[in-house]
Parts: C-alpha cells; sequence; structure tokens
C-alpha cells in the first residue's frame, strides 16, 4: 500500500498537472468557483454501455427498415461450405500463397479450383452488408447532429465561443456548468463507445488512424477536464463535429443510391473540413494554445505540454485525412461522381 501511495502521489504531483504555486486544494469547489471534478471522468464510461445498447436498438428499429423503405436491399452474401481444416488455415492467412492451396487441396482431395474458390465466398462473406453500412452512419449522423446542435446551445452564451483569448481568463480558477459538462461527458461516452464498437464495425482503410484519433481524444479532454482547461476543450469539440456530419449523410445517401444528393454532401463536407480542421482549429484554437496561452497564463507545467502536443497529433491526422479527401474529390471530378465506400 506504501508503494502505491507513492506512485499516486507522484501521479498527481500538482507539478506536473497544474500551474505553479496551484495546488489540488486550491481546486476544491467552492461558493465563488466550481471546479471540474476528475471523479466525474468514470460517468462516461456507464454512459457508453448506454449508448451501444441505444444504437442497438436504433439500427434494428429505425435506421434499418428506413433504409429498407429507400430500397437499400440486406444481401445475404452467399457463404462457403463448411470446412474446418479450411478455416483453421483461412485464419492463420486469409490470402494464401499457391504452394500454400497446392498442399491444402492435397490434404482434402479437392482440386486447386475449389480450394480458390472456397477462399473466394470466405473473403466475401466477412464483407458487410450495404444495409450495415447504411445503419452505421446513420448512428454517426444523428449523433454528430445532436452533438453539433447541442454544443451551440451550450457554448453560445459564453464569452469564450466568442473570444477564445477568454479561455485563459483567471485560469485555472474557472467554474465548469451544467451545459458544458453535459457536452463533454456525451462526448467522452460517444468516442468510448467507438473504441469498443469499431471492432465489429465496417473495416476501413484508416482503421488504426481512427482508433488513434478516439484515444487521442479521449486522453485529450481527459487532460483538459483534470487541468481545467474545458473552455479550450468544448472549442475543439465543435469545431470537429459539425463538418463529420455531412460525411455521414453524403455516405448515407451514397447507399441508397441518390448520387447527386452524395455529391452535393460530400462538396459540402469538403469545403466545411478544410475551413474547420485545417483552418479554424490550427490557426485560431492552436494558435490560442501555442501563442495566446503562454503570454497570459504561466504554462510550465508538463500537463500543458502534452495537452498541446495531443491537439498536434490531431492536426497531423488531419492532414493525413485531408489528402485522402482530396483524393476523392480529384476522382470524383475526373469521373463524375463521389464514390465513397
Amino acid at each position: 500500500m506504501t508503494i502505491l501511495r507513492t506512485l499516486l502521489d507522484n501521479f498527481w504531483h500538482t507539478d506536473i498537472w497544474l500551474p505553479p504555486n496551484v495546488t489540488w486544494a486550491d481546486l476544491e469547489p467552492n461558493d465563488k468557483v466550481q471546479y471540474a471534478d476528475y471523479k466525474d471522468l468514470c460517468i462516461p464510461l456507464p454512459m457508453a454501455l448506454c449508448l451501444l445498447v441505444l444504437r442497438y436498438f436504433l439500427e434494428k428499429y429505425w435506421f434499418s427498415p428506413f433504409g429498407t423503405y429507400l430500397g437499400i436491399k440486406n444481401t445475404k452474401l452467399k457463404r462457403a461450405p463448411p470446412n474446418e481444416l479450411l478455416e483453421k488455415a483461412f485464419k492463420q492467412n486469409s490470402r494464401m500463397k499457391y504452394k500454400e492451396v497446392i498442399s491444402i487441396a492435397k490434404q482434402l482431395d479437392m482440386s486447386e479450383r475449389q480450394i480458390e474458390r472456397w477462399l473466394r465466398l470466405r473473403r466475401t462473406q466477412e464483407k458487410p452488408s450495404t444495409l450495415t453500412k447504411f445503419c452505421e452512419n446513420s448512428w454517426r449522423c444523428l449523433y454528430y447532429v445532436y452533438s453539433f446542435i447541442f454544443g451551440i446551445i451550450c457554448l453560445w452564451d459564453k464569452p469564450w465561443l466568442w473570444d477564445i483569448n477568454e479561455c485563459w481568463t483567471n485560469y485555472p480558477h474557472q467554474s465548469i456548468t451544467r451545459g458544458p459538462w453535459w457536452y463533454y461527458m456525451t462526448s467522452l461516452a460517444f468516442y468510448w463507445s467507438l473504441t469498443v464498437s469499431q471492432f465489429r464495425d465496417v473495416k476501413r482503410k484508416d482503421f488504426w488512424q481512427m482508433f488513434i484519433h478516439h484515444i487521442a481524444t479521449i486522453v485529450l479532454m481527459d487532460f483538459s477536464w483534470v487541468c481545467n482547461l474545458h473552455r479550450v476543450g468544448t472549442l475543439v469539440l465543435l469545431v470537429h463535429d459539425c463538418a463529420d456530419i455531412f460525411l455521414e449523410a453524403a455516405k448515407m445517401a451514397k447507399y441508397a443510391k441518390y448520387q447527386k444528393v452524395c455529391d452535393t454532401l460530400f462538396a459540402i463536407f469538403t469545403i466545411l473540413w478544410i475551413v474547420t480542421r485545417l483552418g479554424i482549429f490550427p490557426f485560431w484554437i492552436l494558435y490560442s494554445t501555442t501563442v495566446t496561452a503562454p503570454r497570459t497564463v504561466n504554462t510550465t507545467f508538463p500537463a500543458y505540454y502534452i495537452f498541446n502536443g495531443l491537439l498536434y497529433l490531431l492536426l497531423i491526422l488531419h492532414i493525413f485525412w485531408t489528402h485522402l479527401i482530396l483524393k476523392i474529390a480529384y476522382q470524383a471530378i475526373a469521373s463524375g461522381q463521389v464514390n465513397l465506400k
């Protein structure tokens, strides 16, 4: 217990988490300032479970029927016949080389063509149906619409929405009010749910980049909460939600074969993405945390640099995704339509 207590004391040392001359006792809630409580970071975990349950019922009883109404078929792909040896080999290597195919064909007394056909069917049955992808994007679109609107409502009367310098006024002695509190908790719950559901959702090319994004977002929000940097955190959330609405909606339109709607939504998304992720985020928020903050408050504590480093990690991911988005846009111009998977 003594060793554990020593480790915890060192981990939560004020020199790491707080500005100089500020202690945890200074951040205890009082009549004047209602500080963010680190214990609240446990609340999003059961909320994430609730979101997963809510998603299940919405996909089954709302999104799926709506997708069927739009003409999206839940095509059941032809399954490969059961074969224990082939299944075991497939799990070890789904892309077998010619020599492996010959070896298994001899063991099972089957032709090479039969083995290759079985492998092709087995790989195909792993792919999700169009309706499954439509339901997944519908859930995300609904959440981003809710989150963006709720964020606007919560922050509309907050001074730091209109003047980002207010993020540093009286820092770290800043109250967390009910609206931003719920905005943080629901956002954290959503990203926790994504880290779980991502492993059963549609596997895309940027799977690990998205996973890193989710983890970085959670760590970033946790850091900002503990360090009472929640004002900047709410602005980051707001900037990130608005463009995603149109991407998810564009994919939904694509799956429903409304190509012109898809093209229009993707064009809006591309413009919003560049404006928010490569414009507002680096030149408004990052400029404030990197340049304005050190001039206004004492930022010589490690947690601040970790927080800022995570913001720059998000920017790197934005640049990577911008490359993919512009590539899709270029292909769309060349072919005359957007091709989203």
